[in-house]
């Protein structure tokens, strides 16, 4: 299938949704696959080509998973919106394969939710959230495995955040570092299923503990070493965004001036900088693996600022602006790969997958040269920046 890249009749202007969703059928089409050949699963492929047939213990990365859910479900928004599958009308909706996917994410981690890490949790959780929201405007109720799912992980994250090391939530169940991954998406969940008061204590704790006054960004995390609170001070893309999502969610004066604030801080510290930007906000990329997903993630919150009316225009234009030119040059540094081996498997041929680059700057081309394999994260990051641009435009 193909789809424009602007609007009939305003070429100045892109189709992001037409983008986002040959982005969508790049990874449901390619990536996604039955787990274990088994019917009614679905899972994705951590890279292509794929290395043999799937195997129980190959590494699967849980919580790529789950952004890849919540990429299904900003493609489940836009069929709403339009009334037409994204993937045509004898395949599964994205509201579908979303819920297969839950389900599978269950089977391959043999039969539970739970795992040892409070963020990867956290993330399905977030996920499995708007999944629901999204049945119910689909007017199809969400199962009653989903809020089990919730009352699970809700379970794990109440224990997770205690007054150790003055608060915040634990990394993993080795209990030893608190961390930005982990405390602010449990946050946003907390803010998002009724306690707002707990989401508001790891918030605190978190601009107290981990919130860097230099450059208005949140480190990475804390921990205890011979007596001492010792910082982890790398600062990642991906940790201000759920702290965005987070502070947006709970609103109030306070939340929302550091949310204003922290959008200027994103754009002064956390774009390329170069002739090859040619004066746009592009975000940096943050390489391969778990890397390839985080400024995705970013992207994902800014976008709810660039369209929050109670943010003052300029920063929302900033959000705006972060957002839409990651995006272009996303998709200005695509590549096309040939869909040759899946011809053979009996999946559609749809002339090929598209590709993205590691870091939005650099052409695909470059970061991901022909016979190289591809990694799952990377390419639900362009997805879920171009999902973003669509929301705002």
């Amino acid at each position: 299938m193909s789809a424009p890249d602007a609007r009939p009749g305003t070429p100045e202007t892109p189709d992001w949704a037409a983008r986002a969703n040959r982005a969508a059928l790049s990874v449901t089409r390619h990536f996604g696959r039955p787990l274990l050949f088994l019917p009614g699963t679905h899972l994705a492929a951590s890279v292509l080509p794929s290395k043999g047939f799937p195997r129980p213990f190959q590494p699967w990365n849980y919580w790529w998973q789950a952004h890849y859910v919540d990429c299904l479900v900003d493609a489940g928004l836009r069929e709403l919106a339009s009334g037409s599958r994204f993937d045509g009308g004898d395949r599964p909706s994205a509201g579908a394969l979303a819920s297969r996917l839950v389900t599978t994410i269950r089977l391959r981690n043999f039969l539970r939710y739970v795992n040892s890490y409070y963020d990867d949790m956290a993330w399905l959780a977030l996920a499995t959230l708007r999944l629901d929201g999204l049945a119910e405007q689909a007017h199809k109720p969400g199962r009653r495995r989903n809020a089990r799912l919730q009352e699970t992980l809700s379970r794990q994250f109440e224990s997770a955040s205690t007054d150790d090391l003055g608060g915040g939530t634990f990394w993993s169940t080795k209990r030893d570092f608190k961390n930005t991954p982990a405390t602010a998406p449990v946050a946003l969940h907390f803010a998002r299923t009724g306690t707002p008061q707990r989401a508001q204590g790891l918030l605190d704790w978190l601009d107290a503990t981990l919130f860097d006054p230099t450059t208005g960004l949140y480190l990475d995390g804390v921990r205890i070493q011979e007596g001492k609170l010792v910082l982890a001070r790398e600062v990642y893309t991906y940790n201000q965004g759920p702290v965005f999502g987070a502070l947006l969610e709970l609103g109030g004066d306070a939340n929302l001036a550091r949310a204003a604030a922290l959008v200027g801080s994103i754009a002064e510290h956390l774009t390329v900088r170069g002739p090859e930007t040619q004066g746009k906000l592009v975000l940096r990329g943050e390489g391969t693996g778990d890397g390839g997903l985080f400024t995705g993630i970013l992207v994902r919150y800014l976008a709810l600022a660039a369209a929050d009316e109670r943010l003052a225009a300029p920063i929302r234009a900033t959000a705006g602006q972060l957002v839409l030119d990651t995006a272009e040059a996303l998709w200005a540094g695509r590549t096309t790969r040939s869909n040759a081996a899946n011809r053979t498997s009996g999946k559609h041929d749809d002339g090929g997958w598209l590709v993205f680059s590691t870091e939005p700057q650099r052409p695909a081309a470059e970061t991901y040269p022909a016979g190289t394999g591809v990694e799952l994260s990377t390419q639900l990051q362009g997805w879920m920046v171009l999902e973003a641009a669509a929301r705002i435009r």
